[in-house]
């Protein structure tokens, strides 16, 4: 039997008729950038998120960019993030002429190692830009008394982590700002390209708002060089359809995660941990082996979908190499790099699936 790593056709199938009736709407009005649909969506979300404003824009990288943007990074800046996570987290940075400066992670959650992030910061250091990796939260409070101290920005990127909080905080709304993608494979999916920036500043908002517009608040009249970074109606559309399914969904992984938790606990592989503080959306459910690759055959061969977040971290990538950063100077993120693997895992999963996945990789190690 075949197992997905997520089937989003099973999704779609228990929503067809409020996704089908809410794009045919879009449709038949002929409005299709920005607007009412958008406009309600940024309600709904911002509310959802616990946030004054909620600004739909047109990608999770976007997102990002415009953050960045909005809180005044430019050439020469350095802004401190980790190298594990996905290339947008650090092309950013550089795209805006700024110098992404890496502090290793956790090697229990992931996520970056605030006890680092002191001896990185410079004179030329604004702003810090942790990431929210596989759904929980990075320690938000030592990273905020960090930027407190000296004076900088803090960006979340929360891509992965829509509707998972901190000591009862939601994710996005710690920081000046918040970025968020719906990409389809996210925990709320658009239909294409799709993202989020939230904030409590209102001359933020109000800034990335002409930002995403090329700069212009009225057509034609541009106060600063923006982009084209507009959320679509109907993106908003499947989206407003989609939120109200979301702590449903995420409540679904949960207990996805806790079967595997209970059932692979014995084995001799590094299952996911979880601060106490946190509720962890596992957009990912990954393990931790030496024997990665090898596993990662077996189960493909067993019909068994995964996939490996990340196999080079930024600081080794190709286009970095100007950074002048060296293969074992961030020992944690290259472990990583080397032996995670994230399992099938989406609200629709069986429980015999999982039995599958479990019983494969049980088998996989009574074999070595």
């Amino acid at each position: 039997m075949k197992v997905n790593s997520l089937d989003l056709k099973r999704q779609y199938e228990t929503i067809r008729e409020e996704i089908d009736k809410a794009v045919l709407e879009v449709i038949r009005s002929q409005s299709f950038i920005l607007g009412g649909y958008v406009e309600s969506f940024e309600g709904k979300i911002a509310q959802f998120c616990c946030v004054k404003h909620a600004i739909g824009v047109s990608s999770g990288t976007d997102a990002l960019l415009l953050a960045l943007m909005a809180c005044g990074i430019k050439n020469g800046d350095e802004v401190i993030t980790t190298p594990f996570t996905f290339f947008a987290t650090a092309s950013s940075i550089a795209r805006l002429g700024a110098v992404p400066v890496f502090v290793d992670i956790d090697p229990i959650t992931y996520n970056i190692d605030v006890t680092k992030i002191p001896a990185a910061v410079t004179k030329k250091t604004k702003a810090i830009l942790p990431v929210h990796l596989y759904g929980q939260c990075a320690n938000m409070d030592a990273i905020l008394d960090i930027a407190r101290i000296h004076g900088l920005r803090v960006v979340e990127d929360a891509a992965q982590a829509i509707g998972a909080t901190y000591k009862g905080r939601n994710a996005g709304s710690f920081g000046d700002v918040g970025c968020f993608s719906f990409y389809p494979t996210k925990n709320l999916g658009g239909y294409g390209d799709g993202g989020l920036i939230t904030t409590n500043d209102d001359k933020l908002a109000e800034f990335i708002r002409i930002l995403r517009v090329h700069g212009s608040k009225s057509k034609y009249y541009h106060s600063h060089i923006g982009i084209n970074g507009r959320l679509d109606a109907i993106q908003a559309a499947v989206l407003s359809v989609k939120l109200n399914y979301l702590s449903g969904w995420s409540k679904k992984r949960r207990g996805v995660a806790a079967y595997y938790q209970e059932h692979l606990k014995d084995l001799p592989i590094r299952l996911p941990q979880i601060d106490s503080h946190n509720i962890h959306i596992f957009h990912q459910y990954v393990i931790a082996t030496p024997d990665r690759d090898a596993l990662a055959k077996y189960l493909d061969l067993q019909g068994i979908e995964t996939a490996i977040y990340y196999p080079v971290p930024l600081h080794l990538q190709e286009c970095f190499d100007f950074l002048g950063y060296e293969r074992g100077g961030l020992p944690e993120s290259e472990r990583a790099s080397h032996e995670t693997l994230a399992l099938p895992i989406f609200p629709e999963i069986t429980g015999k699936e999982q039995d599958q996945v479990i019983g494969h990789i049980k088998k996989f190690i009574s074999q070595q």
